[in-house]
């Protein structure tokens, strides 16, 4: 299927090398709002087409739309690549607020159109892997789950940092949907929420370049803390933060009746996975699965062949809605000071087999 890449900033580099290692995916037109960044990509990656977005939109022989967008555009961009007839791959989150995901569905849906978003990192070696370990049964009944990504921003080394702190940015819709992807689709879908947010910093100063001085207004929370209660009766732990100088804490492990499994980083795709059996110490897994490199652009391909398969992405709209549906309803949590019932759900994405994708020699 033809790709049309709208959006060539930082992360759209490791999307155009990894799309054009898949035979399911020809990655023909990029865009950006700056052309001549798009013509740079396009140079680059040995793309034929530098485009402005309405133009790659137009293109009538672009089949699925990958938008690499800020936060902010992902539900405008998204909605007229659907309008023109294309499927859509969106970075995450789906959007900003649960009526912009909502939205995007719905004219999915009106237009017999596919929609699947980020993060794919949970279709990667180490998470798959952890799949088939909670599926056997090895840890028994999985009874809780913790999640922490906490840090001091992004303004010492993004160079454009601008978006984290405005709406549409802060720890959870920029980091969350990592964590929160991972636990969905290794426990199942979240029903419940409590939570409490707060901010440290009314402003940010960046020490980064272009940027370096430039002050920042915080206009969203940065340290996020809640409680998800999930569908199979699991309690889960999550703190996203941006306002911690230095912390040890894990990035995900999951406890069951029988034992515990340490998991790595989810925004990656690979790292060390550990079992303890009931309180033993702490063994390396084996990795059975692929995929443990920095393979963004797995969930495109996974798009791609679903739409020829006439299944369900497994990275699909209705997951990224869920996700974004728990982010929203954390925050809503917090202002009213009460748990808060998630009010869509999702089935748990099925797990990556071995070979599904052919890939092009290099």
């Amino acid at each position: 299927m033809n790709v049309g890449v709208i959006g060539c900033g930082n992360i759209s580099g490791i999307y155009l090398q990894n799309c054009q290692k898949f035979k399911i995916l020809n990655v023909i037109a990029v865009a950006d709002l700056v052309v001549d960044r798009a013509k740079r990509a396009a140079a680059e990656y040995k793309i034929a087409k530098a485009y402005t977005s309405e133009d790659l939109l137009n293109d009538g022989a672009v089949d699925i739309v990958l938008n690499l967008t800020v936060p902010k555009a992902h539900a405008p961009v998204a909605t007229a690549a659907l309008e023109n007839g294309k499927h859509v791959y969106n970075e995450k989150p789906l959007g900003i607020t649960r009526d912009e995901g909502k939205g995007i569905l719905e004219k999915a849906k009106a237009g017999t159109l596919r929609v699947a978003g980020a993060p794919d990192t949970f279709l990667g070696g180490s998470f798959q892997t952890a799949r088939e370990i909670i599926d056997q049964g090895t840890i028994g009944k999985p009874v809780s789950a913790t999640a922490f990504m906490v840090s001091h921003g992004w303004e010492s080394w993004h160079p454009n940092p601008l978006f984290y702190y405005q709406p549409g940015g802060g720890p959870t819709l920029d980091m969350g949907p990592y964590y929160i992807t991972a636990l969905v689709s290794l426990l199942g879908p979240v029903s419940k929420v409590a939570a409490m947010c707060s901010k440290a910093f009314e402003e940010r100063i960046v020490s980064s370049q272009p940027l370096k001085g430039h002050r920042i207004p915080v206009e969203v929370t940065t340290h996020d803390a809640a409680l998800l209660e999930f569908v199979n009766g699991a309690i889960g732990t999550l703190i996203m933060s941006f306002d911690v100088w230095k912390s040890e804490l894990p990035r995900i492990e999951i406890h069951g009746t029988e034992g515990s499994l340490s998991i790595p980083d989810p925004n990656g795709f690979g790292g060390t996975l550990r079992i303890s059996r009931k309180g033993k110490e702490w063994e390396e897994v084996k990795i059975t699965r692929p995929f443990t490199e920095n393979w963004r652009g797995l969930g495109v391909a996974d798009l791609a062949a679903a739409i020829a398969e006439n299944r369900e992405a497994r990275a699909s709209g209705e997951l990224t809605y869920h996700v974004l549906d728990i982010m929203q309803t954390l925050q809503e949590s917090s202002a009213k000071r009460q748990f808060r019932d998630v009010r869509s759900t999702v089935l748990r994405p099925h797990p990556l087999t071995l070979s599904e994708f052919e890939m092009r020699k290099t």
